[in-house]
């Protein structure tokens, strides 16, 4: 019987063990300790450019370190935040939680990602609308593709508006050569137990500088000054990283590049077998300033194309449902925010890119446990799903 091939599942590098080991020894076990100091060390030489002032705060989660990074620019009651709208709702939420108010941008169709142009139009309609700017710019590399950053800061410096980019998703990929996260004023990274590398639960915010970074961590250990009571001038959070997870960390680093390249390598094995079926598009680098980790791939369905079993119900979901079948798992491209129910009637600025991705997209498995066998099974179940 044929295992499930799941859409994208972690894999251990067999080294792991030995930092929670070590953590159990020393009995830190708590949040902070040598773990976490030696995971934001190993990011930082893997991440960041050298002679970067920037600097890296572990946390328990991507949506974290969103919501750190909005606190961290000041975002709150009634300030308003520019927002790609084809994202996970974890890019949105934060904006909220900070009592600001989320308006979303549709996106461009070569990286999916924010139109610049939209952008432009959409940060002076708000100014003209409401009397000023909004507070900050949240750009997403959806599925690890790099968005279009050098317009879309031309734009943010233009208006001298902030920019977070959320790289949760693309660990790794790089933008004219310089990896995700370090584009914005600040960076998000995500260690979710279906990224390219884990903690099994965890983030991290990639900051500007040291004083940056301090006052980060602050905030993530409940704003508790360095008195010898506990005293609080501040509101803060419990969103520091345990070391028990930056021990899994530390280990998963030893893999970290050995993931991305098979992800890259799982993508040109897609694009060589979908040349045989007309109609099925593979997302692909706009052009060599791009290099997406490919942490899932993509496809979207032409409106030529048939699939067996759509009863209306639309063609990635019918194919869904067909490869669902034959076990393997996928999953249709994120649902844009401004269709969301909760977020129906924040503004949104659109020309229907997201929405046509959404109703025509798929995603596919990618992950280490994915190999050559697994993808000529995953376009086979594609190639009899058609009509």
């Amino acid at each position: 019987m044929e295992d499930k091939i799941l859409l994208c599942l972690c894999k251990m590098s067999g080294r792991e063990q030995e930092f929670i080991s070590e953590a159990f020894k020393e009995n830190w076990v708590v949040p902070l300790g040598p773990n976490v100091d030696g995971f934001e060390k190993d990011l930082e030489e893997f991440l960041l450019p050298k002679k970067s002032h920037r600097k890296i705060c572990a946390l328990s989660s991507g949506t974290a370190a969103v919501h750190l990074g909005l606190v961290m620019l000041g975002v709150s009651k009634d300030d308003e935040v520019m927002v790609q709208s084809l994202t996970f709702s974890a890019s949105a939420n934060p904006v909220v939680y900070q009592g600001g108010i989320p308006v979303f941008v549709d996106s461009e169709k070569e990286t999916w990602n924010m139109d610049p142009e939209l952008l432009d139009y959409a940060i002076r309609e708000r100014e003209r609308k409401t009397g000023k700017r909004p507070k900050c710019i949240i750009v997403v590399d959806l599925y690890g593709m790099p968005a279009k950053m050098n317009e879309l800061l031309d734009v943010a410096n233009n208006w001298e508006i902030p920019v977070l980019e959320d790289a949760a998703e693309a660990f790794g990929s790089e933008y004219r050569g310089i990896k995700c996260g370090n584009f914005g004023r600040y960076g998000v990274l995500s260690f979710n137990g279906n990224k390219m590398i884990t903690t099994s639960g965890g983030g991290a915010l990639i900051c500007p500088d040291e004083k940056a970074r301090k006052l980060a961590l602050s905030y993530a250990t409940q704003s508790r000054e360095p008195v010898p009571w506990y005293q609080h001038e501040r509101i803060g959070f419990n969103y520091r990283m345990s070391n028990i997870c930056a021990g899994i960390g530390r280990g998963q680093m030893f893999v970290a590049q050995e993931h991305i390249d098979h992800h890259r390598k799982i993508q040109d094995l897609y694009r060589k077998f979908f040349l045989q079926i007309p109609g099925i598009t593979l997302h692909e680098n706009p052009s060599q300033d791009f290099n997406s980790n490919f942490w899932l791939c993509t496809i979207t369905i032409g409106k030529e194309v048939k699939i067996i079993g759509d009863n209306g119900c639309g063609k990635p979901e019918a194919l869904r449902r067909r490869l669902g079948d034959l076990k393997i798992e996928t999953r249709q491209i994120w649902k844009p925010m401004h269709l969301q129910p909760y977020y129906k009637e924040n503004p949104a600025y659109l020309n229907g890119n997201s929405e046509n991705i959404f109703e025509n997209g798929l995603c596919l498995p990618a992950s280490p446990w994915v190999g050559e066998a697994e993808v000529e099974r995953i376009v086979e179940g594609i190639k009899n799903s058609l009509e």
